[in-house]
């Protein structure tokens, strides 16, 4: 299945409140889960910068990936973008087939 890298801003209500942010956390993962069933959970990590959160999933295609971003706009987040992911394996052989 296709790699996702989801990028979560939450808003800044939403991080006042650490008790408030876990259950809008959890309200935030049921809903993907029954609207998306299909997707797999690879990491979940709180990060530094633009973005308070970073999520790595799989999911069946781009639609799939699309509607966890608005779920996440939805429950909180002020942005939240999902992208594309490639192992660098496969990267490397897309690039030495495009210098070719």
């Amino acid at each position: 299945m296709p790699l996702f890298v989801l990028m979560t801003k939450a808003s800044p209500e939403l991080l006042q409140d650490p008790r408030g942010r876990k259950e809008a956390g959890n309200e935030w993962k049921h809903e993907v889960e029954r609207k998306c069933p299909t997707v797999k959970w690879v990491a979940h990590y709180a990060v530094l910068g633009p973005y308070d959160f970073m999520d790595v999933y799989e999911a069946p295609d781009i639609e799939t990936a699309t509607k966890i971003s608005y779920i996440s706009l939805r429950g909180g987040a002020c942005d939240a973008e999902s992208w594309p992911a490639l192992p660098y394996d496969q990267y490397l052989k897309l690039a030495e087939g495009a210098e070719k």
